[in-house]
């Protein structure tokens, strides 16, 4: 408390040692308020600043960055580290998620109803173990199924809304290439 007392007789002793007006010697403290105030704002919300900004990255839309190499395929790894690949089902353009721990590939519901994939309602559903939880999934196929220059056809694929809009490539597309890898930061797909 004494320090308060001591630091307000410095800045009052150096006021008057200058002769500033009093209104002009106000205005002065007022701004200086007004910059303290705000600075300390801004610290005190520095966590929400930061979780905001999470969310948003969170809810920007990843562009795949893929470029072909002759009948090879390089994805780059995306920032929040996934390999995002755009291709097309049936020629509907789509995006994918390249996951080498999923067995099967996985489309969203809404995707198969933009490729005019056909569902298969009447059999039985197919339970899955994702990393959200059990989900129940219908099975399809894809009869073609383009990533650049690499065209798959009559893909086995499982289908549900429990997946959102993620549609994931899994091993069943990866093991009917030549090669896959990973280089650095980038995967590799080979025809």
């Amino acid at each position: 408390m004494i320090w308060y007392f001591l630091a307000l007789i410095l800045v009052g002793s150096a006021l008057v040692s200058r002769r500033f007006s009093l209104r002009g010697a106000l205005g002065m403290a007022v701004v200086w308020i007004a910059i303290f105030g705000a600075v300390l704002l801004l610290y005190s919300w520095r966590h929400h600043f930061m979780e905001w900004g999470r969310e948003a990255r969170t809810q920007m839309p990843i562009i795949a960055d893929q470029r072909a190499e002759g009948q090879s395929l390089r994805i780059s790894l995306a920032p929040d580290g996934h390999f995002w690949a755009e291709g097309q089902i049936n020629g509907t353009p789509a995006r994918f998620l390249i996951d080498s721990g999923a067995t099967i590939t996985a489309i969203s519901d809404g995707m198969a109803r933009q490729a005019g994939l056909n569902v298969d309602m009447d059999g039985p559903g197919v339970v899955m173990q994702t990393a959200n939880g059990a989900v129940t999934a219908r099975r399809s196929a894809i009869a073609g199924l383009t990533l650049g220059p690499i065209t798959t056809n009559d893909l086995p694929i499982v289908v549900s809304d429990r997946f959102g809009e993620v549609n994931v490539l899994g091993m069943n597309f990866l093991s009917r290439l030549k090669s896959w890898r990973v280089e650095r930061n980038e995967m590799v797909l080979e025809p």
